[in-house]
């Protein structure tokens, strides 16, 4: 966790000043292809992806280490060689885990929330789910471990092979010669964001791109098909806590719901979208059909309410921050604690900007939450050693947050009374 979380700490601010970048441009460029209410959300679906794997709330079923050790035929030395074909072997890995997520049922919840965005962007590569608690697919690195590839090789790539995905989640980087035959391209990923039917679930290849042109699930992004970002039954929601679960909640209601048993089952590993016909019926789920005339999800923003998102996610961002670069340090069970505490601060922010009323209940535990650690501890997890004044500092942030969020939600209030009574409800 430790070692994963100093990587963390030298990526993300990498990562944070390219997304502010891109919406800085956007914004110049006046294109509406960003939303500020989208960004946070895609950031902090980002922070509730990082604080899970760091606190190492993933179960393994089956790991490579193991699988090295009592299935490798041979010993080798880690050198360039089986670096690249380490690497080459995590990349299929990924293409078929990646394939089996948008073909299977119960898989999509694992993928859902990555695509969830009506927007394409760098930040909404910071989509990961948190719901994928099992490491299913380990054993597509059965290859390497049969040769012997040592468990410390994979463990140096495969957070670089999911990095490398960052940078091509943009619109402002065209076809790019002859790379869009070897690498996936923001080209190629535009497309497999996409809800156009020509473009759904192709281009499932995360680094090179021989994998789709090799499995049949290639498509060129067209020059008279634009893409349209999202997925078919949208999220309507800005809550990633929420969206990593909808589908679930989805399957879990027609499963009760379903008459036969045989549906019961196997709606968990039928095609993803599939429902029992009794179901789908009875209770219909809305789904988009024509992905060039729908309306985006959308909430009002004023700028008083982006200005405060601004800051929450600055203070988000700091007890992540300081989360990574002391996880020995708050030792167990302090890590929990601090996990959840940024998880209430995620959920209270993005159901602030769905302008719902249960916004000030988490934000208000969150603040009670962080004054007893404050109280308790004398102090935030050893922090004033390093930050003179945080205990002070911290204290006035919690009281304000949840004055400012209960302003907010009064201010929801009258202007829906407003509405109402303009409708004459």
């Amino acid at each position: 966790m430790e070692y994963y979380g100093q990587i963390l700490i030298t990526v993300i601010p990498i990562f944070l000043i390219l997304i502010l970048a891109e919406y800085i441009y956007s914004w110049y460029k006046k294109d509406d292809l960003m939303n500020i209410n989208d960004l946070v959300s895609s950031l902090s679906s980002g922070l509730t992806n990082v604080t899970k794997d760091v606190l190492g709330l993933s179960i393994g079923i089956i790991s490579y280490g193991w699988m090295v050790d009592h299935l490798a035929l041979f010993t080798i030395e880690a050198n360039w060689a089986i670096y690249i074909l380490a690497f080459i072997t995590i990349d299929f890995q990924g293409y078929w885990s990646h394939r089996w997520n948008h073909h299977i049922n119960i898989f999509w919840n694992r993928h859902v929330i990555h695509h969830s965005s009506e927007y394409f962007n760098l930040a909404c590569a910071l989509r990961q789910s948190i719901s994928s608690i099992f490491s299913l697919f380990t054993f597509l690195l059965l290859p390497a471990a049969i040769i012997g590839i040592p468990h410390s090789v994979i463990a140096i790539l495969a957070p670089l092979h999911l990095f490398a995905q960052f940078w091509y989640h943009t619109t402002y980087i065209d076809k790019m010669g002859f790379l869009e035959k070897i690498i996936v391209t923001p080209s190629h990923h535009r497309v497999h964001h996409a809800i156009n039917p020509e473009y759904l679930d192709k281009n499932l290849s995360q680094i090179f791109i021989y994998w789709d042109k090799l499995f049949g699930t290639f498509q060129e992004e067209l020059p008279h098909v634009p893409p349209v970002y999202g997925i078919t039954r949208q999220a309507r929601t800005w809550n990633p806590i929420r969206i990593n679960y909808q589908h679930l909640w989805l399957l879990t209601q027609d499963a009760w719901h379903a008459r036969s048993w045989l549906d019961k089952i196997r709606i968990w590993f039928m095609p993803t979208g599939w429902r029992p016909e009794d179901v789908a019926q009875t209770y219909p789920v809305k789904k988009i059909d024509d992905p060039y005339h729908f309306e985006k999800y959308h909430t009002h923003a004023s700028t008083g309410l982006k200005v405060f998102i601004c800051v929450q996610m600055f203070f988000s961002l700091f007890f992540i921050f300081y989360l990574l670069d002391h996880i020995a340090d708050i030792g167990v069970p302090g890590i929990f604690l601090y996990g959840g505490f940024i998880g209430l601060s995620v959920y209270a922010l993005t159901d602030l900007m769905d302008r719902n009323r249960s916004a000030l209940l988490f934000e208000t535990l969150k603040n009670i939450l962080g004054l007893a650690i404050l109280h308790r501890q004398q102090d935030w997890f050893h922090a004033s050693g390093s930050i003179p004044g945080i205990q002070p500092a911290l204290t006035v942030y919690f009281i304000m947050a949840s004055g400012v969020t209960a302003w907010f939600m009064y201010t929801y209030w009258k202007e829906d009374r407003e509405v109402a009574v303009a409708a004459g409800v």
